[in-house]
């Protein structure tokens, strides 16, 4: 579930939580799920994956992961991503383009302490992304950082990134394809919405 806190007035965060709702109620399985694509330079690679949204606080979409990982390198060389909310029990998909960055040092401190244990000694444990040799070496690693390690203290590499939205795609499914797509694009301080067509 998302945490909304003092989330903007504007419109397309309005109709935003108002999908979540509806989503909710009808049961949306992992509401929360958003795909992210990144733009490696490096590579020249596009690549996506799916994290978890955990908070909408003012106009920031809030998730949290380890820094070294291959987004978080991503995220470096080029901070703007796009992200796909996709809700099949209401059938609505949301595209956002974005800028992200990187939370607070303090702020991602604050919010280790109140997760699980179980979700901090994962944290602290995995090299995200980094090849092991065996699945057992993952739960031997895990299961140690359990019962040895701090789990209050957040480590370094560890922490929140937040993205600030300057364009969002509703997009409302129809059994005749006739599809409704309302876009809403940040000008200035201002949001412009268009229909656009299916």
């Amino acid at each position: 579930m998302i945490d909304f806190r003092d989330v903007d007035q504007a419109k397309p965060y309005k109709l935003f939580k108002e999908l979540y709702k509806i989503a909710v109620l009808e049961n949306q399985k992992n509401v929360e799920a958003i795909s992210i694509s990144t733009f490696n330079s490096e590579k020249s690679e596009v690549d996506s994956r799916f994290v978890n949204i955990k908070l909408l606080k003012g106009a920031e979409f809030i998730f949290f992961s380890n820094y070294k990982s291959p987004k978080s390198e991503a995220f470096k060389l080029h901070p703007q991503i796009t992200a796909l909310f996709y809700w099949s029990a209401i059938d609505v998909q949301i595209r956002i383009k974005a800028k992200i960055k990187k939370t607070p040092a303090s702020f991602n401190d604050e919010y280790f302490k109140k997760r699980s244990k179980h979700k901090n000694a994962l944290a602290i444990s995995s090299n995200q992304s980094q090849f092991v040799q065996s699945y057992e070496d993952v739960v031997n690693k895990y299961n140690e950082v359990l019962e040895t390690e701090n789990l209050l203290k957040c480590p370094n590499f560890w922490g929140g990134f937040a993205f600030t939205p300057y364009y969002f795609e509703f997009w409302k499914g129809h059994e005749s394809r006739i599809n409704k797509r309302d876009v809403y694009q940040l000008n200035g301080t201002n949001w412009d919405h268009k229909i656009i067509q299916p």
